[in-house]
């Protein structure tokens, strides 16, 4: 049997979102990176589509250490409401609206509505659009008119050291040179989150554990952990390492331990990644342990753009 490889991505960058239970009203993000997120983010490198067989991507062991943990960011959004330019869409979602807008503009005169015709607190966020039976215009069936209240969470500033774990140190470096030279956009977790620097750091053998210890963190991860400094040294970060196995307890009780090691607790998440539908993806059950990370004295260093 092959002996275990891991490869290393650094994720960084002024913002983060990995979402687990997020809606459209609300949209979480968890407090270090999902495997779901991270084997979409290697699905994009690689150039798979939607809906397309994710393979060995859904083998891998993964393991994120969290060398900057980052800030919680709320981001508060209102959407609609006020005096807006009338849109080209307006006209297709609302035909009395387009019949009314359109009217006040004589034929030959100026540029037609858009843009100077204004609609007053109105929004138009069309559900159900389809042709009305009388005039054949395209409607909505569910137009809502008042403004929308949203909010978004964030990571701010923060950097992680993530792992995936295989026997496979080919299929690895596949992955890493794809994440160096991506077939699509990447970001973390969402649209808005770009990366910065480097992601892929190298396949190197052992297991997720012994590479976060023998690894040391990251240039651009900062030695403050609360209000005051902290020497590098007595750094021990946070690493969150995915069992091979389902593990004893239930969902909304994750069991503790106080054994040997650093294991302080473990529990299942739901981002397991089955595969990845145009209209949302289709998740299964892991499990996980959290540890303190002791880094080793003679710990590896690193030469990369941050």
């Amino acid at each position: 049997m092959n002996e275990p490889h891991v490869l290393l991505i650094r994720l960084a960058g002024p913002l983060q979102s990995w979402g687990l239970t997020g809606r459209f009203a609300r949209r979480d993000t968890h407090s270090r990176p999902t495997k779901s997120g991270v084997i979409g983010l290697c699905a994009a490198a690689l150039g798979l589509s939607r809906g397309e067989s994710l393979g060995a991507l859904t083998e891998v062991l993964f393991g994120v250490r969290a060398d900057r943990p980052g800030t919680p960011l709320r981001d508060y959004h209102t959407v609609g409401g006020g005096r807006f330019p009338l849109r080209p869409r307006d006209l297709l979602t609302d035909h009395q609206r387009a019949a009314k807008a359109t009217a006040e503009v004589p034929d030959g005169e100026g540029q037609g509505p858009f843009g100077r015709a204004e609609l007053d607190a109105w929004y138009g966020s069309p559900k159900y659009v389809a042709a009305d039976p009388v005039s054949g215009a395209l409607v909505s069936g569910e137009v809502r008119r008042h403004a929308l209240i949203t909010e978004r969470w964030y990571l701010a500033d923060a950097v992680f050291l993530v792992g995936l774990e295989h026997s496979d140190a080919v299929f690895l470096e596949r992955i890493a040179f794809a994440l160096e030279h991506p077939k699509r956009l990447l970001w973390l977790g969402r649209k808005a989150c770009p990366p910065s620097g480097d992601l892929a750091l190298g396949v190197v053998p052992g297991s997720l554990r012994d590479v976060f210890e023998a690894h040391a963190l990251l240039p651009d991860a900062s030695a403050t952990y609360g209000a005051e400094p902290v020497a590098v040294a007595k750094v021990r970060p946070w690493a969150w390492i995915e069992s091979p196995q389902p593990l004893p307890g239930v969902p909304d009780q994750p069991v503790r331990f106080n054994a040997d090691g650093g294991v302080r607790s473990v529990g299942p998440l739901s981002d397991q990644p089955v595969r990845f539908d145009a209209d949302g993806g289709v998740h299964s059950l892991r499990w996980e342990t959290r540890h303190r990370i002791t880094i080793a004295p003679n710990a590896r260093g690193w030469d990369i753009i941050p």
